[in-house]
C-alpha cells in the first residue's frame, strides 16, 4: 500500500511504514509540505495498528535531505516570520518524536540542517560511509537553531560536539559521527543500508511494544525540557536581522555573503 504526493512517500510494507523524502534532484530539500505531511504522518500513527516500526528516508541515494529548501525563505521579511517557522517546525519535531512507534533514519549522503534534525529526533540512526551531516547555517543562512533543536543534537553528541558543529559549520563524515554516537551503524551502499533498516524493523515487530513506547517516552521527557528555554528574543534577532537578507539573497545569487553582524 503506498500513498503518494511528488515530494513525500509513503508506503506500509507488512509491518513497517516507510517515508521517503522525494526531492533528488534538490538533494531533498525539505519543502513546508514536506514536514507537515511527516508530521502528519507521526501523530496519525495507531498505537495498536498493523504498522510496528517507521523508517524515514531519502530518494536517490545521495542525500537523506538538504535541510529546508532555501527559496521558501524569500516572502520572509521580519523577525515574526523566523519565529512562525521555528513554531511550525516544533510542532513537526514534537510529533516526530511522539510517534507511538519506533522511527529509524535511514541516511544517505548529505543530512543537514532541519533534515539532521529530524535525524536526531529519530530513535535510530544509520548511515551509508558517504554522509554529511551538519549545520552550515553560520556561513549561509545566518539564521540559528531554536534551543529544542541544540538538545536534540546534543543529547547525542555532547553539548561540546553540537557546539562544534554550529561554531565549525563543517559537515562531519560517517567514521566520525558512528565515533560520537551520532549514527549507530555505517553500511557501504544504498542498499546495504535499507536491508538493515528493514531487518531492524523486522526484529522491533517481535518485541513488547510497551517496554519500547516506555523507553521513547522517557528520551522525549528529557528532551522536553529544552522547550522551556525562552530563545525566542534569539529567534528574532537572527531572523530579523540585515545577515539574514544577506544570507539569503547570497545563496540564491550563488555568492559569497557579506556578514555584519546587525
Amino acid at each position: 500500500m503506498q500513498q503518494k504526493t511528488d515530494e513525500i512517500l509513503y508506503e506500509v510494507q507488512g509491518a513497517t511504514g516507510i517515508v521517503t523524502f522525494n526531492r533528488p534532484a534538490a538533494h531533498n530539500a525539505l519543502t513546508f509540505g514536506m514536514y507537515d505531511r511527516l508530521g502528519e504522518i507521526c501523530a496519525t500513527m495507531p498505537a495498536d495498528g498493523p504498522v510496528k516500526a517507521l523508517i524515514i528516508t531519502g530518494a536517490g541515494g545521495k542525500a537523506f535531505a538538504a535541510g529546508t529548501d532555501i527559496s521558501l525563505f524569500r516572502n520572509f521579511s521580519s523577525a515574526q516570520d523566523g519565529l512562525d517557522y521555528e513554531e511550525r517546525m516544533e510542532a513537526m519535531f514534537q510529533k516526530l518524536e511522539a510517534c507511538p512507534v519506533p522511527t529509524i533514519a535511514a541516511i544517505t549522503g548529505v543530512c543537514t540542517g532541519g533534515a539532521a534534525v529530524i535525524a536526531a529526533a529519530c530513535d535510530l540512526r544509520i548511515s551509508t560511509r558517504d554522509l554529511k551531516f551538519g549545520f552550515p547555517i553560520a556561513r549561509t543562512l545566518a539564521n540559528c537553531l531554536s534551543a529544542a533543536n541544540v538538545q536534540r543534537v546534543a543529547m547525542l553528541t555532547g553539548v561540546g560536539r553540537a557546539m562544534d558543529l554550529l561554531m565549525t559549520t563543517r559537515l562531519i563524515a560517517a567514521d566520525e559521527a558512528h565515533a560520537i554516537g551520532l549514527v549507530n551503524e555505517l553500511f557501504d551502499t544504498p542498499q546495504a543500508l535499507t536491508d538493515r533498516a528493514h531487518a531492524i524493523a523486522a526484529q522491533i515487530a517481535t518485541q513488547a511494544p510497551l517496554t519500547m513506547r516506555a523507553a521513547k517516552e522517557v528520551v522525549r521527557r528529557l528532551r522536553a525540557k529544552a522547550y522551556d528555554i525562552d530563545d525566542l528574543d534569539l529567534i528574532a534577532m537572527c531572523y530579523g536581522s540585515r545577515d539574514f537578507r544577506e544570507g539569503l539573497d547570497a545563496f540564491l545569487s550563488k555568492r559569497k555573503p557579506a556578514f555584519e553582524g546587525r
